[in-house]
């Protein structure tokens, strides 16, 4: 009897599994469950090029011969509504059964939203998939004023492209610094300084936000103030879609809990990309490299090849105005960030106390952080090393 392999989710981790399946040579059925109509594609470059290119097209995951070639059974747009675990089971929102040998949840999240409020006025947006991309670019080509509701990376990324446009923009931020959650404050000083010097006004600590209506403008209230815009973008975070795994009875504990290899509580049941918590830092992880990488190790585990588990250190990317900024890790809490600064690049390396290289935040300079990858992997000591000085070559450091 032929194998079905079923995947819940159209995104990039869905994308990569389904790939991965058919290059380790499955040649069951690959079934993919998914609410978009569109085939695999990226999200980062939905805050980017997606709004700024004068005719965008779709930023496909693969090509659509590659697609083609992976023969795929589709069922979109559709949900899964109910794993039934002990049938090896899933309804589809159409009411359809589809059985399953193994099943791979990586059902992302959605745009999280301050109120039910904010989700009716019309000129109020959020940006998650490639229908809210093409809906805000109509808008922004009309507008003159806009409103970013969130400071951290997917807000900032808006706003460097709305001004870019030359569109007025005000960031609002809850917290006293951006990216608060993924960087160290000094990072979120030199963040704060670029967009304040291309022109957005940003306010931290921006409390609760209120939101009103002016003849069908938005108005946000924070505080005492009162501001009037065209349209107002939030983009506050995701709620992970964690229902699915829920009615299954699977382990949640900040995203679907799995090991290294993918693997839930229910061993024929896998998780991957941003549903899925970090096996080995306990969180859920919204990156690019995330998602592609676990989802392809958990891919190949579906298949029982458990040769090499996910172990990554966290990576993510953000491009704004003529910076490309690179995240390898996350802050050691008790650490201390050096930087080092040269013509048109900065790096900031926060230690740990024992002078292990716990994250690198880059400015205009990915080879670095290939060298970081090593450090990392090794657990190289930098006490003591001359990271700061601009002429210590760090290539003698490999």
């Amino acid at each position: 009897m032929t194998e079905r392999m079923v995947i819940v989710g159209g995104g990039q981790a869905g994308g990569w599994a389904a790939k991965t399946l058919r290059e380790q040579g499955f040649t069951g059925e690959i079934c993919v469950v998914a609410d978009e109509p569109w085939d695999f594609y990226e999200r980062p470059p939905l805050s980017k090029g997606a709004l700024l290119e004068a005719a965008p097209a779709l930023p496909r995951l693969f090509s659509p011969e590659t697609v083609a070639a992976l023969g795929i059974t589709w069922y979109r747009p559709q949900r899964a509504e109910a794993i039934i675990a002990g049938e090896k089971t899933l309804i589809l929102s159409s009411g359809q059964r589809l059985a399953y040998d193994k099943l791979l949840l990586a059902t992302g999240g959605r745009a999280r939203l301050p109120g039910s409020d904010w989700q009716r006025h019309p000129a109020v947006y959020t940006l998650r998939t490639w229908e809210d991309a093409r809906r805000l670019k109509e808008q922004l080509a009309c507008s003159q004023r806009l409103a970013v509701v969130g400071g951290g990376w997917i807000g900032l990324e808006i706003a460097a492209s709305a001004r870019k446009q030359g569109l007025e923009v005000t960031v609002f931020e809850s917290q006293s610094l951006l990216c608060q959650r993924s960087v160290n404050p000094t990072v979120s000083r030199a963040l704060l300084e670029i967009h304040q010097q291309n022109g957005v006004t940003v306010h931290c600590q921006a409390g609760a936000l209120s939101l009103d209506d002016d003849q069908g403008k938005p108005v946000i209230i924070s505080g005492q103030q009162r501001a009037v815009f065209d349209a107002v973008v939030v983009g506050i975070g995701v709620e992970l879609n964690l229902e699915l795994a829920r009615q299954a009875g699977l382990e949640i504990d900040c995203g679907i809990v799995v090991d290294s290899f993918g693997r839930t509580s229910n061993g024929d049941i896998f998780a991957a990309g941003d549903v899925a918590r970090h096996p080995t830092l306990g969180i859920a992880v919204q990156s690019w490299s995330f998602a592609q990488n676990q989802s392809v190790v958990a891919a190949r585990a579906m298949l029982g090849d458990l040769s090499r588990g996910y172990d990554d250190a966290p990576w993510l990317w953000s491009d704004q105005y003529h910076h490309n900024i690179q995240i390898l890790g996350i802050p050691d809490p008790d650490g201390t960030t050096l930087v080092r600064k040269t013509d048109g690049s900065a790096l900031y390396f926060t230690l740990t106390p024992q002078g292990r290289l716990s994250q690198l935040v880059a400015f205009n300079d990915p080879r670095t952080v290939k060298l970081a990858r090593r450090w990392m992997a090794t657990g190289r000591d930098l006490s003591g090393v001359p990271l700061t000085d601009p002429e210590f070559s760090l290539m003698t450091l490999r």
